[in-house]
């Protein structure tokens, strides 16, 4: 894949354009002062009960409806929560988009399952960093940045790619590098690793090696120590050194135990699972599943969230949390 640098972008694209950000989360908030810090005119779109709102005001941004933010905007930067996108879209953005405008996601997920069809006379395109919001902010103050992609959905204008590029310069993404997708490939890819490795899979794993020691008579707090809260310091070994580059900086007992017994834990048959798992992503089965339950009101997540509150993993770490701050 190529990959784009500051050298392939140009802000000089951006001058005299106003950029609404809309939502001030953790990738909002962050994008947003970036952007700001790179001299792009950004204002935010919220709504007058978010208590993103006084926030937003300290740090110097003038906030507004999502409405009025589209209406004054030639860019909207679309960062609030997927499961609310259709619903704002077409209340608050739909209505005011003429062929000056253009449309940003950082997701996805809306426009593959479409339940957003924008309309064709405009620029649509995504850019997606590799982190979350606060190492984005964290490593552009550090003249540094973290790696991302972007797509193109309609390039109305022709002129979409350096739009887009341009808006990635701003927040530090060419820095690092970043790389064209399709919107399929970015949410497909995206959803598949949160659910199968970084969130889904990691936590369960984490829960059941928890469980195994406890359930044979070791400590809880041992239990929690050997099984998750070292994590992070293999995480940062494999990403800054590659699967070889960790097992060669650790002890030849934990690469040879890693290397024997690793495929007996993570086997065909997860792999299987792994596959099915993709299929019902790629068949949008899992995009409709998770859009009905929001709109079901969210009755199994938060059943599944108080389960998890309550088990002896979580309790162990509340536990312990003074001591690891």
């Amino acid at each position: 894949m190529k990959f784009f640098f500051d050298k392939d972008a140009d802000l000089t694209v951006l001058q005299g354009k106003t950029i609404a950000v809309l939502g001030f989360g953790s990738q909002g908030s962050t994008q947003a002062q970036n952007m700001k810090d790179s001299g792009l005119k950004i204002i935010v779109g919220l709504k007058k009960n978010s208590k993103s709102v006084s926030l937003a005001k300290k740090l110097g941004f003038e906030v507004m409806s999502a409405a009025k933010a589209v209406k004054k905007a030639d860019i909207i930067h679309f960062l609030i929560p997927d499961q609310v996108q259709a619903k704002v879209f077409k209340k608050e953005i739909e209505p005011f988009l003429d062929k000056t405008k253009s449309l940003c996601f950082a997701h996805g997920l809306n426009i593959v399952l479409e339940k957003i069809v924008p309309p064709k006379g405009i620029d649509v395109f995504m850019f997606a960093p590799h982190a979350p919001g606060p190492a984005v902010r964290e490593l552009f103050l550090q003249n540094s940045g973290v790696p991302a992609l972007f797509a193109i959905h309609q390039n109305a204008s022709g002129k979409a790619r350096q739009t887009v590029l341009a808006m990635a310069k701003a927040c530090g993404f060419t820095r690092a590098g970043v790389y064209e997708v399709s919107f399929e490939q970015e949410t497909f890819s995206d959803l598949f690793a949160e659910q199968t490795v970084l969130c889904g899979g990691l936590s369960e794993l984490v829960k059941n090696g928890f469980e195994t020691l406890v359930e044979a008579g070791y400590p809880k707090e041992l239990a929690f120590f050997s099984t998750a809260y070292e994590i992070k310091l293999i995480a940062k070994l494999l990403a800054e050194n590659g699967v070889e580059g960790m097992f060669a900086k650790i002890s030849n007992t934990a690469e040879y135990g890693s290397r024997t017994r690793g495929p007996r834990i993570i086997d065909k048959k997860t792999k299987q699972t792994m596959k099915q798992i993709l299929k019902e992503i790629e068949s949008k089965k899992f995009g409709k599943e998770w859009l009905k339950e929001s709109e079901n009101g969210l009755v199994t997540l938060f059943a599944l969230r108080k389960q998890a509150k309550n088990h002896s993993l979580q309790k162990t770490f509340e536990s312990l949390k003074k001591q690891l701050i």
